[in-house]
């Protein structure tokens, strides 16, 4: 391992053909392939994620992120000259302020009114923040999130080049609260039967809550990734998720994340010794070859991004050579990558 100090962010790339980039969502969710790695040789088993369950134990927690993708993307147009604008909801302020992507941003400026849907939304630029983001103070009649679900579309990552059939699929199936504009993609391959089964096995579920931001998706331009800067996403976790949580790691059972933003929500809120209290608040975590995890014994994960943060933090878990061989056994074997891609789960002693 290189001295942390020294990591480059090209010490996480990988070559990934095109045709692996998952276009569409299989339609059987937990019919996905499953590789599993065990995180302390490396050594690798294929399967399918319907037979997640034969790696899971009575006593372990699995740790779901009930966050609800909104049909965040909106096309509008400038009022004043009709020109077209795309704005992208990232994060709710307070009375009815939203940070926002625009494009083109360039002339969009404080002051500027836009228009969506023949005048049923209308938006005025407060702002610009980090990035060139814009804040921006919406008006309408009715209730937000009515107006938003009728002109809206799902906020689909740059790699997917068509619109969904059914915008429901890129929702897991336990999704409750809104707020993300992406999706909690590891938890796509759950089904309802699924869940059952994996209850029925006396495991317990915990839900806590991250709303995924856009950072999910923007790529590590510094050479150095401890010069990357990571974007505050807000998160929530009830009195009954940690006391859960806490009780599983009392008896000695595992916590196992189903993707990096459960892992990232727990590991933000839990003291040194691995405690977690229920609270809410942003977070900011970065996690990278280094990391010393507090609670998380395990991780449910898709195949992630060339040089991104999720690779990093796959690799803070199971070891940068570990996930980079997985990485091109997955490539070898055609596993399909991203969103609507196959899953990985990434333990210490798989159970055959």
């Amino acid at each position: 391992m290189n001295n942390i100090t020294e990591l480059k962010t090209s010490d996480f790339a990988f070559d990934l053909p095109q045709e692996l980039i998952a276009q569409d969502p299989l339609e059987d969710r937990s019919a996905s392939r499953l590789l599993v790695l065990n995180k302390n040789d490396g050594k690798i088993i294929h399967n399918t994620f319907k037979h997640i369950t034969d790696y899971l134990k009575l006593g372990d927690c699995l740790v779901l992120n009930n966050t609800k993708v909104i049909p965040a993307r909106l096309h509008g147009i400038k009022k004043e000259t009709g020109a077209h604008v795309e704005v992208l909801l990232l994060k709710r302020l307070e009375d009815d302020n939203w940070e926002t992507l625009v494009k083109p941003g360039r002339k969009i400026k404080p002051g500027t009114v836009l228009q969506f849907g023949d005048g049923l939304l209308e938006a005025q630029v407060l702002d610009v923040v980090e990035e060139g983001n814009r804040i921006l103070h919406f008006r309408y009649e009715g209730i937000f999130e009515q107006v938003l679900d009728q002109l809206g579309e799902m906020p689909l990552p740059p790699y997917i080049t068509h619109k969904l059939k059914d915008k429901n699929r890129y929702q897991t199936v336990y999704a409750k609260y809104e707020g993300s504009a992406a999706a909690p993609t590891a938890g796509l391959h759950f089904t309802e039967e699924l869940l059952e089964k994996i209850k029925q096995k006396g495991v317990s579920i915990a839900y806590v809550t991250l709303h995924v931001g856009l950072g999910t998706f923007r790529p590590v331009k510094a050479d150095h990734i401890l010069e990357h800067h990571m974007h505050s996403e807000y998160y929530e976790i009830s009195e009954e998720a940690a006391e859960m949580i806490n009780q599983t790691k009392q008896n000695g059972g595992r916590i196992i994340c189903v993707g990096t933003t459960s892992c990232r929500t727990i590991e933000s809120a839990a003291d040194e010794n691995g405690f977690l209290k229920a609270s809410a608040g942003n977070t900011e975590i970065f996690i990278y070859p280094g990391y010393h995890f507090k609670v998380l014994d395990a991780l449910i994960t898709n195949f992630h991004l060339p040089e991104s943060t999720l690779v990093m933090l796959v690799s803070a878990l199971a070891g940068k050579d570990n996930v980079l061989h997985a990485y091109r056994e997955a490539v070898k074997e055609q596993y399909r990558f991203f969103s609507f891609g196959d899953a990985m789960f990434i333990v210490d002693n798989v159970l055959e």
